[in-house]
């Protein structure tokens, strides 16, 4: 690290002010600050709360929660490439892991190139240091686009996000939106082909799984959701829905075991990264609206059934919770919560045409966020000017 540190130093006077290399400079203060703490210090006269951890901190904890369904993601695209290739009992557990791997990476690759790459640009154009907001934008968007998603339509996508969702905005902290979820909607209403109900899955003629075989280019499989839909959400069997908890099933990259999504959720709660009141409240949302529309005969599928279908789960742990788009008031976060689980729902249950419905129930909130923490606000106001006037 020392080494490390002492090259900085000899890079910084070619890149400060007046440097030969001075349109790099917001590069190399970007590599700086990510593998050291800045030594810069508040300016005197100013008002600060210290605290032990910042925004770079509570990124990497997020992306250590996200490794579990990243990692499980890889292999169950493996899996299913072996599945519907008929040779899941001639494959190895590390060659369906590393076909999996091969089809992730370049997805992740293209995703912080691109977004990272604007916001480099766009750093050293404002003459800001760059922010650390995409290290977890730049993982959320692979994991939430069908594995078949070409790499060009992915770049294009991730470049509206980072440009019209989060830069024109401010950059990091004054985004209304969540930069993963503009990217998907972008991809679901220009590319629909590329973002349907169904996963499509490929196979492909080599021998990574330690035998050769011939198969056809590509076939597709229907997810538990895709199917719900199409069948009128007849229910599904015990199988089904184990397949489910456990991730074994056609989907995006990263929604699909809903046990490695368990497993980040308890690191974020444990860590205080993610409000435990958001993420609650988006389960009792889902299940309470999935029990009335059962309960109604709208639907033959269990309450519980919703929760580990498509992704919902994923959503209401990474994407419902994001700090920057949520409610911020404590009551607030309850509401917030509550409307994502019931509007997620509804849209499955009433909109045959898209049975996904946990992205425009997360998109719809961040929304209105702003809405409710003002009304909880203006309340907390009104009570305390009457308490005021009493005494």
């Amino acid at each position: 690290m020392k080494a490390l540190k002492k090259l900085f130093d000899n890079i910084h006077p070619y890149v400060e002010e007046g440097g030969k290399f001075h349109a790099f400079r917001s590069l190399v203060d970007g590599f700086e600050t990510f593998a050291f703490v800045p030594n810069t210090t508040s300016r005197a006269g100013s008002v600060n709360i210290h605290d032990a951890i910042d925004s770079k901190r509570i990124m990497s904890l997020v992306v250590i929660a996200l490794l579990p369904a990243l990692l499980f993601g890889m292999y169950n695209v493996g899996y299913q490439n072996a599945l519907a290739a008929g040779q899941l009992g001639n494959a190895t557990f590390w060659g369906m892991f590393l076909y999996g791997a091969l089809a992730v990476l370049p997805k992740i690759i293209v995703s912080y190139a691109v977004g990272l790459g604007i916001e480099f640009v766009v750093a050293q154009w404002k003459n800001e240091e760059i922010q650390e907001g995409f290290l977890v934008s730049g993982i959320l968007i692979p994991m939430i686009v069908p594995v078949t998603c070409p790499l060009w339509i992915l770049a294009i996508a991730v470049a509206f996000s980072v440009i019209l969702a989060k830069e024109i905005f401010g950059g990091t902290g004054m985004n209304i939106f969540n930069p993963a979820l503009i990217t998907r909607a972008f991809l679901f209403f220009s590319y629909p082909s590329a973002m349907t109900g169904d996963a499509t899955v490929w196979v492909s003629q080599d021998t990574i799984f330690g035998t050769g075989f011939a198969a056809p280019e590509a076939c597709t499989a229907a997810t538990p959701l895709g199917q719900a839909v199409t069948e009128g959400f007849a229910g599904f069997d015990c199988a089904t829905i184990q397949n489910a908890i456990t991730g074994l099933i056609p989907g995006c990259i990263g929604e699909t075991s809903v046990i490695a999504i368990a497993l980040g959720a308890i690191l974020l709660l444990w860590t205080g990264v993610a409000s435990w009141k958001i993420m609650l409240s988006v389960f009792v949302g889902g299940a309470a609206t999935g029990y009335l529309m059962q309960a109604a005969g709208l639907t033959a599928i269990q309450w519980y059934e919703h929760l580990v279908l498509g992704g919902f789960a994923f959503g209401a742990v990474f994407m419902a919770t994001d700090p920057v788009t949520s409610s911020r008031t404590e009551c607030g976060k309850y509401i917030y919560g509550l409307l994502i689980g019931f509007i997620a729902v509804m849209v499955r249950v009433l909109n045959p045409g898209y049975p996904e419905g946990m992205m425009l129930a997360i998109l719809l909130m961040n929304l209105f966020a702003p809405l409710i923490d003002y009304c909880f606000v203006q309340k907390n106001i009104s009570m305390r000017a009457k308490r005021a006037i009493k005494k």
